[in-house]
Protein backbone atom coordinates (compact mmCIF):
# COMPACT_ATOMS: atom_id res chain seq x y z
CA UNK A 1 0.00 0.00 0.00
CA UNK A 2 1.32 3.60 -0.92
CA UNK A 3 1.42 6.08 1.86
CA UNK A 4 -0.13 9.40 1.81
CA UNK A 5 3.06 11.17 0.82
CA UNK A 6 3.79 8.51 -1.93
CA UNK A 7 0.40 9.37 -3.79
CA UNK A 8 0.95 12.97 -4.25
CA UNK A 9 4.19 12.85 -5.64
CA UNK A 10 3.10 10.21 -7.81
CA UNK A 11 0.79 10.92 -11.07
CA UNK A 12 -3.13 9.26 -10.40
CA UNK A 13 -2.58 6.30 -13.12
CA UNK A 14 1.05 5.67 -11.81
CA UNK A 15 -1.05 5.67 -8.26
CA UNK A 16 -3.73 2.98 -9.16
CA UNK A 17 -1.13 0.70 -11.02
CA UNK A 18 1.16 0.66 -7.94
CA UNK A 19 -1.76 -0.16 -5.73
CA UNK A 20 -3.41 -2.51 -7.53
CA UNK A 21 -0.08 -4.61 -8.27
CA UNK A 22 0.18 -4.70 -4.40
CA UNK A 23 -2.82 -5.89 -3.66
CA UNK A 24 -2.15 -8.63 -6.20
CA UNK A 25 0.76 -9.39 -4.62
CA UNK A 26 -0.60 -9.36 -1.09
CA UNK A 27 -3.39 -11.67 -2.24
CA UNK A 28 -0.55 -14.22 -3.53
CA UNK A 29 1.26 -13.45 -0.49
CA UNK A 30 -2.13 -15.50 1.40
CA UNK A 31 -2.64 -17.70 -1.00
CA UNK A 32 0.81 -18.98 -0.94
CA UNK A 33 0.20 -19.29 3.25
CA UNK A 34 -2.89 -21.33 3.02
CA UNK A 35 -1.78 -23.93 0.67
CA UNK A 36 1.39 -24.30 2.86
CA UNK A 37 -1.22 -25.14 6.33
CA UNK A 38 -3.85 -27.22 4.65
CA UNK A 39 -0.57 -30.03 3.84
CA UNK A 40 -0.16 -30.04 7.97
CA UNK A 41 -3.58 -30.17 8.87
CA UNK A 42 -4.47 -33.14 6.27
CA UNK A 43 -1.56 -35.19 7.54
CA UNK A 44 -2.47 -34.08 11.36
CA UNK A 45 -6.29 -35.47 10.35
CA UNK A 46 -4.27 -38.51 8.53
CA UNK A 47 -2.17 -39.52 11.69
CA UNK A 48 -5.47 -39.21 13.74
CA UNK A 49 -7.35 -41.25 11.76
CA UNK A 50 -4.51 -44.03 11.83
CA UNK A 51 -4.18 -44.02 15.61
CA UNK A 52 -7.00 -46.34 17.65
CA UNK A 53 -9.05 -44.61 20.03
CA UNK A 54 -8.14 -46.19 23.21
CA UNK A 55 -10.88 -46.76 25.58
CA UNK A 56 -11.12 -45.84 29.18
CA UNK A 57 -10.71 -49.03 30.75
CA UNK A 58 -13.98 -50.17 32.80
CA UNK A 59 -13.82 -49.99 36.22
CA UNK A 60 -14.50 -52.67 38.59
CA UNK A 61 -17.82 -52.42 40.94
CA UNK A 62 -16.33 -52.72 44.31
CA UNK A 63 -17.53 -56.08 45.99
CA UNK A 64 -20.38 -55.66 48.04
CA UNK A 65 -19.82 -56.43 51.55
CA UNK A 66 -22.16 -58.34 53.61
CA UNK A 67 -23.88 -56.65 56.15
CA UNK A 68 -22.05 -57.22 60.00
CA UNK A 69 -19.24 -59.19 57.87
CA UNK A 70 -16.40 -56.02 58.38
CA UNK A 71 -17.30 -55.24 61.22
CA UNK A 72 -16.99 -58.99 62.88
CA UNK A 73 -14.05 -58.78 60.80
CA UNK A 74 -12.22 -55.65 62.57
CA UNK A 75 -13.40 -56.68 66.35
CA UNK A 76 -12.02 -59.85 66.17
CA UNK A 77 -8.46 -58.83 64.80
CA UNK A 78 -8.83 -55.88 67.67
CA UNK A 79 -10.01 -58.47 70.15
CA UNK A 80 -6.70 -60.58 68.87
CA UNK A 81 -4.21 -57.70 69.20
CA UNK A 82 -5.48 -56.52 72.84
CA UNK A 83 -5.39 -60.64 73.83
CA UNK A 84 -1.67 -60.38 72.45
CA UNK A 85 0.64 -57.56 74.48
CA UNK A 86 3.41 -55.74 72.46
CA UNK A 87 6.87 -57.60 73.34
CA UNK A 88 7.56 -53.67 74.82
CA UNK A 89 4.70 -53.34 77.12
CA UNK A 90 5.76 -56.98 78.29
CA UNK A 91 9.76 -55.33 78.88
CA UNK A 92 7.79 -52.19 80.98
CA UNK A 93 5.96 -54.74 83.01
CA UNK A 94 8.81 -56.79 83.60
CA UNK A 95 11.16 -53.76 84.44
CA UNK A 96 8.44 -52.39 86.63
CA UNK A 97 8.07 -55.60 88.59
CA UNK A 98 11.96 -55.53 89.28
CA UNK A 99 11.82 -51.79 90.02
CA UNK A 100 9.36 -52.16 92.46
CA UNK A 101 11.21 -55.63 94.44
CA UNK A 102 14.12 -53.63 94.33
CA UNK A 103 12.93 -50.62 95.99
CA UNK A 104 10.92 -52.40 98.63
CA UNK A 105 14.23 -54.93 99.09
CA UNK A 106 16.26 -51.43 99.78
CA UNK A 107 13.62 -50.45 102.48
CA UNK A 108 13.56 -53.34 104.49
CA UNK A 109 17.29 -53.13 104.28
CA UNK A 110 17.19 -49.46 105.45
CA UNK A 111 14.82 -50.72 108.25
CA UNK A 112 16.58 -53.16 109.36
CA UNK A 113 19.91 -51.67 109.39
CA UNK A 114 18.92 -48.98 111.69
CA UNK A 115 17.46 -51.35 113.91
CA UNK A 116 20.73 -52.84 113.94
CA UNK A 117 22.73 -49.83 114.45
CA UNK A 118 20.17 -48.48 116.60
CA UNK A 119 20.68 -52.00 118.91
CA UNK A 120 24.28 -52.13 118.73
CA UNK A 121 24.60 -48.32 120.03
CA UNK A 122 22.56 -49.61 123.27
CA UNK A 123 24.68 -52.28 123.43
CA UNK A 124 27.56 -50.00 123.31
CA UNK A 125 25.95 -47.47 126.32
CA UNK A 126 25.07 -50.26 128.63
CA UNK A 127 28.23 -51.74 128.24
CA UNK A 128 29.91 -48.48 129.51
CA UNK A 129 27.31 -47.78 132.48
CA UNK A 130 28.19 -51.38 133.11
CA UNK A 131 31.84 -50.65 133.48
CA UNK A 132 31.30 -47.14 135.14
CA UNK A 133 28.68 -47.46 137.85
CA UNK A 134 30.91 -49.73 140.09
CA UNK A 135 33.40 -46.29 140.77
CA UNK A 136 29.81 -44.19 140.93
CA UNK A 137 29.40 -46.85 143.51
CA UNK A 138 32.27 -46.29 145.19
CA UNK A 139 32.00 -42.13 145.12
CA UNK A 140 28.71 -43.04 146.79
CA UNK A 141 30.39 -45.04 149.72
CA UNK A 142 32.74 -42.66 150.03
CA UNK A 143 30.66 -39.88 150.27
CA UNK A 144 28.60 -41.49 152.68
CA UNK A 145 31.08 -41.86 155.62
CA UNK A 146 32.09 -38.70 155.36
CA UNK A 147 31.34 -36.33 158.51
CA UNK A 148 29.71 -32.70 158.02
CA UNK A 149 33.07 -31.13 159.20
CA UNK A 150 34.85 -33.30 156.47
CA UNK A 151 32.42 -32.58 153.45
CA UNK A 152 33.94 -28.89 153.98
CA UNK A 153 37.46 -30.00 153.25
CA UNK A 154 38.56 -29.37 149.47
CA UNK A 155 39.28 -32.72 148.89
CA UNK A 156 35.61 -33.72 149.67
CA UNK A 157 34.58 -31.19 148.17
CA UNK A 158 36.49 -31.87 145.16
CA UNK A 159 35.33 -35.65 145.09
CA UNK A 160 31.75 -34.73 145.82
CA UNK A 161 31.53 -32.41 143.10
CA UNK A 162 33.21 -35.24 140.47
CA UNK A 163 30.48 -37.90 141.57
CA UNK A 164 27.67 -34.81 140.44
CA UNK A 165 29.60 -34.85 137.33
CA UNK A 166 29.66 -38.31 136.35
CA UNK A 167 25.71 -39.12 137.57
CA UNK A 168 24.92 -35.69 135.27
CA UNK A 169 27.03 -37.25 131.86
CA UNK A 170 25.27 -40.69 132.93
CA UNK A 171 21.41 -39.18 132.92
CA UNK A 172 22.53 -36.90 129.72
CA UNK A 173 22.80 -40.51 127.87
CA UNK A 174 19.89 -41.75 129.34
CA UNK A 175 21.36 -44.00 132.49
CA UNK A 176 19.11 -43.10 135.29
CA UNK A 177 18.80 -44.26 138.59
CA UNK A 178 15.87 -46.23 139.64
CA UNK A 179 13.86 -45.08 142.76
CA UNK A 180 13.66 -47.90 145.39
CA UNK A 181 13.33 -46.33 148.88
CA UNK A 182 10.27 -46.34 150.65
CA UNK A 183 8.30 -47.60 147.57
CA UNK A 184 6.68 -50.55 147.16
CA UNK A 185 8.71 -54.13 145.85
CA UNK A 186 9.06 -54.39 142.00
CA UNK A 187 10.20 -57.62 140.87
CA UNK A 188 10.99 -56.10 137.04
CA UNK A 189 13.17 -53.42 139.63
CA UNK A 190 14.49 -54.41 142.33
CA UNK A 191 16.26 -57.97 143.56
CA UNK A 192 15.17 -58.14 147.28
CA UNK A 193 18.09 -59.73 149.07
CA UNK A 194 16.87 -59.25 152.97
CA UNK A 195 13.14 -59.47 154.14
CA UNK A 196 12.50 -58.07 157.75
CA UNK A 197 9.41 -58.04 159.80
CA UNK A 198 8.27 -54.04 160.31
CA UNK A 199 4.68 -53.13 161.26
CA UNK A 200 5.57 -49.21 161.36
CA UNK A 201 5.67 -49.53 157.19
CA UNK A 202 3.14 -51.47 154.72
CA UNK A 203 4.26 -54.59 153.31
CA UNK A 204 6.40 -55.34 150.29
CA UNK A 205 7.69 -52.00 150.58
CA UNK A 206 11.21 -51.32 150.21
CA UNK A 207 13.03 -50.30 153.68
CA UNK A 208 16.74 -50.16 152.68
CA UNK A 209 18.79 -49.98 149.80
CA UNK A 210 22.30 -51.44 149.29
CA UNK A 211 23.01 -50.95 145.72
CA UNK A 212 21.36 -48.39 143.50
CA UNK A 213 20.38 -49.85 140.30
CA UNK A 214 20.04 -47.97 136.63
CA UNK A 215 17.82 -48.31 133.48
CA UNK A 216 18.60 -47.25 130.19
CA UNK A 217 15.39 -45.93 127.65
CA UNK A 218 12.94 -48.08 130.33
CA UNK A 219 15.30 -51.42 130.47
CA UNK A 220 17.15 -52.19 133.35
CA UNK A 221 20.38 -51.81 133.08
CA UNK A 222 21.23 -53.27 136.71
CA UNK A 223 19.12 -54.15 139.60
CA UNK A 224 17.91 -52.57 142.26
CA UNK A 225 20.01 -54.35 145.76
CA UNK A 226 17.08 -53.88 148.41
CA UNK A 227 15.75 -54.69 151.63
CA UNK A 228 12.00 -55.25 152.19
CA UNK A 229 9.53 -55.55 154.87
CA UNK A 230 7.26 -58.26 155.11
Amino acid sequence: MLTEEERKDLPEEETADRETAAEQDAQQTAEENAGAAEPETEQEAEKEAEEPETAEPEKAEPEKAEPGKTAKKKFWKSKEKAAEPDERDKKIAELTDQYKRTMAEFDNFRKRTEKEKAARFDMGIRSVAEKILPVVDNFERGIAGLTEEQKADAFAAGMIKTYKQMTDVLEQIGIVPIEALGKPFNPDLHNAVMHIEDETVDENTVVEEFQKGYTYNGTVVRYSMVKVAN
